[in-house]
């Protein structure tokens, strides 16, 4: 099942984000990745801080049959892909949806 598993935050300064969305939602930075705020009761998507990347979601799926079934099913429900230079071995799919919003379908059993 489709879940969203991260929301990728474009920030400006990292530490700072991370400072404030941390005590702002109680989330704990991973050790020795500030950039990435876990929800403090475990549940919950994870807020991923990213001078980089745009806004977006993350969705997760438990294997690459199931990655594929989901992309599938989003692109008959109005998504569409976006041209995107992947890396080798990529655990994700780029994807836009109607209104133009990225999201990425990611594979969380990929190595």
């Amino acid at each position: 099942m489709l879940r969203i598993g991260s929301i990728v935050l474009n920030v400006s300064d990292r530490d700072r984000a991370s400072a404030f969305w941390s005590t702002a939602l109680g989330h704990t930075p991973r050790p020795g990745r500030p950039e990435v705020l876990t929800p403090s009761g475990g549940t919950g998507p994870l807020l991923w801080l990213d001078e980089d990347d745009r806004t977006h979601l993350d969705l997760w799926t438990d294997s690459a049959e199931e990655q594929q079934a989901e992309v599938e099913r989003l692109l008959a429900l109005g998504a569409t892909r976006v041209e995107w230079e992947y890396p080798e071995g990529a655990d994700f799919v780029v994807l836009a949806d109607p209104e133009g919003n990225l999201f990425c379908v990611i594979n969380t059993a990929a190595p």
